[in-house]
């Protein structure tokens, strides 16, 4: 009811929305190329919130094929009507997630170079999305700490890009950069918030 009544009154709903997903096992590395190829292409974009979008749309479509590996997850967010305040906020979540343990990739093209070959295998991976966007998505304004709930918060954000309907996109993820390892406790101290699935 109050969604039509700010739409009677010209308001526009902003939704800033942050899922963490937990992946564990021996087989999630390859979670890792799909997230550093992402990551690459939206800086080569320099922010084209298209290409964003259809990065994300890869990431979540990876991550619903890797369900068997999901281990624990946690969402947050807030709903405004002054486009401002929802930016501030992106910027707030982006900041925290940045500042996560072993989030921070380096893109540059001389690393590993010197590097020997033999890397440990990555057993965790966390995966940190932020998106704002116009309007009502019911299956992201939710709890999705169950695995089910998960796919249909999934799915809704590959829709949210086809439907243009995304303002800000954000990924992070740990460990960001290959041989980096994210143990358990690591996990407990730098991501409380994950609820097991």
């Amino acid at each position: 009811m109050s969604n039509i009544f700010n739409k009677m009154i010209g308001r526009t709903r902003y939704v800033v929305f942050r899922l963490f997903l937990h992946l564990g096992g021996g087989e999630v590395a390859p979670i890792l190329g799909v997230l550093n190829s992402a990551g690459r292409d939206a800086i080569d974009a320099d922010g084209d919130l298209e290409v964003l979008g259809e990065g994300l749309v890869e990431i979540s479509q990876t991550l619903l094929q890797y369900d068997e590996y999901w281990l624990s997850a946690a969402n947050e967010g807030d709903v405004f009507f002054n486009e401002g305040e929802a930016g501030d906020y992106v910027n707030e979540l982006f900041t925290d997630s940045a500042e996560r343990y072993l989030s921070e990739p380096n893109y540059s093209s001389d690393s590993g170079l010197n590097e020997p070959l033999s890397i440990p295998v990555t057993r965790n991976v966390i995966v940190m999305i932020t998106v704002a966007y116009e309007g009502e998505v019911p299956d992201l304004e939710t709890d999705l700490s169950n695995v089910q709930a998960l796919k249909e918060g999934l799915k809704a954000l590959i829709n949210l890009h086809y439907k243009h309907r995304l303002k800000a996109i954000q990924v992070h993820f740990s460990p960001a950069q290959l041989g980096d390892e994210l143990t358990s406790d690591q996990l407990l101290q730098y991501y409380p918030e994950l609820i097991p699935l």
